[in-house]
This record gives structure tokens, C-alpha cells and sequence, in this order.
């Protein structure tokens, strides 16, 4: 009998769901128990494959746009990265049945927006540009309100109307130290510029990069479980790499690990995106054991105890029996 070679698996704490999503997914299979299927879903409710696919069995139809849904009286539920005010007018105006399964900590970026554009600011969002929650916050006001910049080489080289009547917002799954130093580069050359009262990347976001710092300078490689085109899973990569851990890497399923390059390991790093399920680091973690005699150290920065509501329309209804 061949003996399998030890392998430390630090397992980073807080990781995978937040509260954000686990509200959003929590609406669809609400809507799905009370008004059985099919509940129409405008683009991914979160971005992970594996959970979009689980709803899809579940009864949940996706669609682009609104436009790919029949008339009729079926739900319709907006992703937790929010959408521009342009959808829920529509959504309206066919009077259609609207779920709003906005993040709340996304709303309040919103709401931060739609303030300062009363008070006659000009607006300055950090973010990623293409991202859902990006087109969501930039369509809560007229064309031309808000500005999009990435970069400190974007911050230096902003041309503003009037320094004195500026203010900014970030998109919440930003890299913090990224976004420090593009606020810091915006408040070198606009020192009246006002921020929000309190941060806008938000705390799962934070709590997982914090999380990945703490085990990066340990391990000889980093897996990050989460999609492509999740923002907050990528940007775990990028802290890892910059944080003690070149070899990180972003992974949606066991089945992508390439065992050619995974000998030789004696201590590795795992975490998860938000929008990543447990039962897919769960996967990881037994699919190393096939190679390795494993052992796990969760290595746990803070406890989250977050939660939020249901939309009223979800909590008032009771599930028929």
C-alpha cells in the first residue's frame, strides 16, 4: 500500500457565502416555494455557476433582459448586484411582479449616489467597468452624472468641473488596497472631495481579503474557489499573490484541479468568493485527500454574523401547504 505524502490544507475564515447572497438566493427559492415555477431571474443572481445551475433545477428561468419574458403575473427577481433605474421602470410599466434582490450594502452606494447628485455634486465611482454592479450604480442617475475611473493613473489624469462640488463612491467588491490608493491619489489633487460616511467596499469583501492575508505568507499555493467573473473572487487572487502566495489561483470546481502540477505540496491555502458555495471547497478539499493524507486548520480572522431581511412582499406570504 502506497502511503500518501501529508498535506496541510489552511482553510481562510470568513469565506463563501455573505449575507448578500445568501439573501439573493434566498428570494428566488422564497418566490419558487410561494408561487412555484417558473420565477424569472434578470441575469445571474450571483456569480457562481454551480449556484445559478441549482436554481435553474429548482424552477428559476435567467434572462438578459426584460424583454426575454412573457407577459403574465410570474416573479421577476433582480441580482444582488443591482440593476440601472431604467429595469424596474420597465418592470413597471408591463406591470410586472418585481423582486429586488439588491444587496442591501449595494443599495447604500446607491442611495450614497442619488445624494450627492441632489446636493449638485459631481459624482467619481471606482470600480471595475462592465460589471453588473458598475452599470447598476451608474444607471441611478441621468447619463454624464457619474464618472468611472479604475486606476491612480485614471484619478491623475481626472479633469473635473469644480474640485469644491465633488464627491465619490466605490463599487463594493474592490481590492481595499487597490481602491486606498486611487482615493488616496483623488484626495491628493481634490482635497475637498467627499468620500461616504462609512466605506463602501463591504465587510465580506474585506473580512475575505483580510482572511487570505493571513494565511498567504504560509502556504506554497492559494485556491481561491469562485467564478470568473466574480469581481470579489478574483481580487482574493490578486491579495494572495501580492501578500506571500505567487502561486494563487482561481478554481469554480475539483474537477478543473490539473494533478500534474499539484505534486510536491506540503502546505496549501483555500478560500472562497462570495458567492462560492461550502459544498464546493467541501469537493476541493476531499479530492486532495485522494492524492494526500490531509489535514485541515481553519484559520479564522473574525466571526460574521450579518443577516438581512426578505423583501416584505416574500415575508408577509405564507408558503401554501
Amino acid at each position: 500500500m502506497t502511503t500518501k505524502p501529508p498535506l496541510t490544507i489552511l482553510l481562510a475564515a470568513p469565506r463563501g457565502f455573505c449575507a448578500g447572497v445568501v439573501r439573493a438566493i434566498d428570494i428566488v427559492e422564497r418566490a419558487l416555494a410561494l408561487y412555484g415555477a417558473p420565477v424569472y431571474v434578470r441575469h445571474e443572481i450571483v456569480h457562481n455557476k454551480f449556484v445559478v445551475d441549482d436554481l435553474k433545477a429548482k424552477g428559476a428561468i435567467f434572462v438578459e433582459e426584460l424583454d426575454d419574458i412573457p407577459d403574465g403575473d410570474r416573479p421577476v427577481v433582480f441580482s444582488a448586484h443591482g440593476v440601472p433605474k431604467s429595469v424596474p421602470a420597465a418592470a413597471t410599466a408591463r406591470h410586472m411582479f418585481q423582486l429586488d434582490a439588491t444587496c442591501p450594502l449595494v443599495t447604500k452606494v446607491h442611495m450614497e449616489a442619488q445624494r450627492h447628485y441632489t446636493e449638485g455634486f459631481e459624482i467619481i465611482l471606482i470600480g471595475h467597468k462592465g460589471h453588473p454592479e458598475v452599470i447598476g450604480t451608474m444607471g441611478q442617475l441621468p447619463d454624464g452624472a457619474v464618472r468611472l475611473i479604475e486606476t491612480v493613473a485614471d484619478a491623475e489624469a481626472l479633469a473635473v468641473k469644480d474640485p469644491q462640488k465633488l464627491a465619490y463612491v466605490t463599487q463594493t467588491t474592490l481590492s481595499v488596497d487597490d481602491t486606498k490608493d486611487v482615493i488616496a491619489a483623488l484626495q491628493k489633487r481634490f482635497p475637498a472631495i467627499k468620500g461616504p460616511y462609512k466605506e463602501d467596499i463591504c465587510y465580506a469583501t474585506t473580512n475575505r481579503q483580510e482572511a487570505v492575508k493571513e494565511i498567504a505568507g504560509r502556504v506554497e499555493l492559494l485556491l481561491v474557489v469562485g467564478a470568473p467573473n466574480s469581481s470579489n473572487s478574483r481580487r482574493l487572487v490578486e491579495v494572495g499573490e501580492r501578500h506571500g502566495t505567487p502561486r494563487s489561483m482561481l478554481v469554480q470546481r475539483a474537477s478543473e484541479l490539473d494533478w500534474t502540477t499539484l505534486h510536491g505540496l506540503s502546505t496549501i491555502g483555500i478560500t472562497a468568493g462570495a458567492s462560492a458555495p461550502e459544498l464546493l471547497v467541501n469537493e476541493i478539499i476531499d479530492a486532495f485527500r485522494a492524492h494526500y493524507d490531509v489535514t485541515v486548520e481553519t484559520v479564522t480572522l473574525r466571526e460574521e454574523n450579518v443577516s438581512f431581511k426578505l423583501p416584505r412582499e416574500l415575508r408577509e406570504v405564507q408558503p401554501s401547504a
